[in-house]
């Protein structure tokens, strides 16, 4: 008995001599550690941090330089710390779409640019040339056989251009996460699926209610240069010839030549019988013309090796992107696009969190890699070049916090996550929370799909269980209506040359929120199991598929 109370002593002993040493540790993440890291990453001397510019080459050198001092080691096998990728930016000089009816071969309707359609070269080729191609309309376009859900049923559309209804179905709180927009309802889920169903180009109808935001988003956001991670020229670029969107009165006019009323097919979408609806005596022309730019874009990775022999292979990710907007038409004489809270602000509680893993190196069984990535705001390409590219097999990666915009208004009493209940890792998020005596909140605004707009989807993509933590609006010691005005402050300056530090800004929530993150990173790192998504989530599938390639 005697011998046993010394065991239990010494084991009690050794987990309060850990706790002591993590929290010390956290104790190394600063107001002005994180201070320094912003002021400088978002002065006027880097430029915006633009991809493929010169801030992007000082952001990348300040980032290796920071690693080193931390005392961390590359995570890139030449020691260079730099994953490089090369990106191609996308310009389309002329474009025509017309409806036609190809029995007589006579043009029924000529959609206009940018007031009735956008479209682009979806296989990174210089023209697109389409003649009275058929038209299937395939409802949501989306295959989902855990929802017993199949917009194709076995509908061949190789060759042919398919319609589809944006979004998911949200009619029912039992299907898809009800008003929650899950990956189905993104435009990204529906150009792949085209490419992978082998259709000759894929058109989404657009709607406010469907899309959550105006025509005007989508004209003027896929009107300018586009960017996509370039693929190798003897990489199988898919059927699919052309991707686009039109207006809900451009998507009218086709169903109408086809004797089919619009919003009866948008209605009929919502039922899991839904089956392909030719659009008969219709024929779709499309001609593009694409100017391209090579450009070279780098992550910066680094690592801290574990010290278990059989978990040190096993890594906890952290992600932030460095990039930003870079020079834009001046306002009031400014023209850079600093940068401060997104993302600044996150690369520099990455930075403030090795820092404190290296400090207890000793007591990690797992492995951490920083993965601060180029090319976010362009369309997350740099975390979609990592996940494609991985430096560790992504079943060897536990979890993944993406750290992309801090509470730099003040310490608050809650946090919001996205991703809230999906995942053991945001469960770990709950528990530490409450052992501090804080609370943790869900998305409130679900059907935006802000799990799909940074960069830890791209993790969630290749199956790792990641996370999106948000700021909290329970302001701790501010006035009435704090929360109101940072909210406004922080939506004025968001992507324009105001996001800058401003007389709002109080780091000590930002510290606040990366210590508890710190902890909860410790804890997965040191966890018995890796961790994983709920049963019947959307990616469950993918990490089981990463795990059992590993056996």
């Amino acid at each position: 008995m005697k011998k046993l109370f010394v065991l239990i002593l010494l084991a009690a002993t050794g987990i309060s001599c850990t706790n002591s040493k993590v929290d010390n540790a956290a104790q190394l993440i600063t107001k002005d550690g994180m201070m320094n890291h912003i002021e400088t990453l978002s002065s006027d001397e880097f430029l915006g941090r633009s991809t493929g510019t010169e801030g992007e080459e000082k952001s990348v050198n300040y980032l290796v330089e920071q690693f080193k001092a931390i005392g961390v080691t590359s995570g890139v096998e030449d020691g260079s710390y730099v994953q490089h990728f090369p990106l191609l930016g996308q310009k389309t000089m002329s474009h025509s779409m017309e409806v036609r009816r190809p029995s007589r071969r006579s043009t029924i309707n000529t959609f206009t640019f940018f007031e009735d359609f956008v479209a682009w070269p979806s296989n990174q080729s210089e023209s697109v040339d389409i003649k009275d191609a058929e038209l299937v309309y395939v409802g949501y376009g989306i295959q989902a056989p855990e929802e017993n859900w199949d917009d194709f049923k076995g509908v061949d559309v190789k060759g042919k251009v398919i319609i589809i209804k944006n979004n998911d179905p949200e009619y029912d709180e039992d299907l898809f996460g009800g008003k929650t927009r899950l990956y189905y309802g993104r435009y990204t889920y529906k150009y792949e699926k085209a490419k992978e169903m082998g259709a000759l180009g894929a058109i989404i109808i657009h709607t406010t209610q469907t899309a959550g935001y105006g025509w005007g988003v989508v004209s003027n956001g896929w009107s300018r240069e586009r960017f996509y991670v370039k693929s190798d020229e003897n990489a199988d670029k898919g059927n699919t010839e052309m991707n686009g969107w039109v207006t809900y009165e451009a998507g009218k006019t086709l169903f109408n030549q086809a004797g089919l009323d619009i919003d009866e097919m948008l209605k009929a979408a919502d039922s899991p019988d839904f089956e392909p609806v030719e659009l008969k005596n219709t024929g779709l022309s499309v001609s593009i013309e694409a100017e391209y730019r090579d450009i070279n874009s780098r992550n910066v990775i680094a690592k801290i090796e574990g010290n278990d022999s059989e978990l040190k292979d096993e890594y906890l990710v952290l992600t932030a992107h460095y990039d930003h907007l870079g020079i834009t038409k001046p306002i009031d004489g400014d023209s850079v696009n600093n940068g401060a809270e997104d993302n600044a602000a996150g690369v520099s509680a990455v930075l403030e969190s090795m820092k404190a893993y290296k400090s207890i190196q000793s007591k990690l069984k797992r492995s951490v890699l920083a993965v601060v990535v180029g090319a976010e705001e362009v369309g997350l390409l740099g975390s979609q070049y990592w996940a494609e590219n991985p430096t560790v097999h992504p079943g060897k990666v536990t979890g993944n916090i993406n750290l992309d915009g801090m509470n730099v208004y003040g310490e608050t009493n809650d946090l919001v996550i996205i991703g809230y209940g999906r995942n053991t890792l945001a469960d770990k998020v709950v528990e530490v929370a409450e052992e501090q005596g804080r609370t943790v909140k869900p998305d409130a605004n679900p059907e935006q799909g802000i799990f799909y707009r940074s960069d830890h989807f791209n993790m969630a993509k290749v199956g790792i269980p990641a996370i999106f933590p948000n700021p909290g609006n329970e302001f701790i010691n501010k006035p009435e209506g704090y929360a109101e005005t940072v909210d406004s402050v922080s939506a004025a300056n968001y992507h324009s040359v105001n996001d800058e530090i401003n007389e709002y800004w109080d780091i000590a929530g930002a510290v606040k929120d990366t210590r508890l993150f710190f902890e909860v990173g410790f804890r997965a790192l040191n966890d018995d199991k890796l961790q994983s998504w709920k049963q019947g989530d959307e990616f469950e599938a993918t990490r089981l598929k990463m795990l059992e390639e590993l056996k």
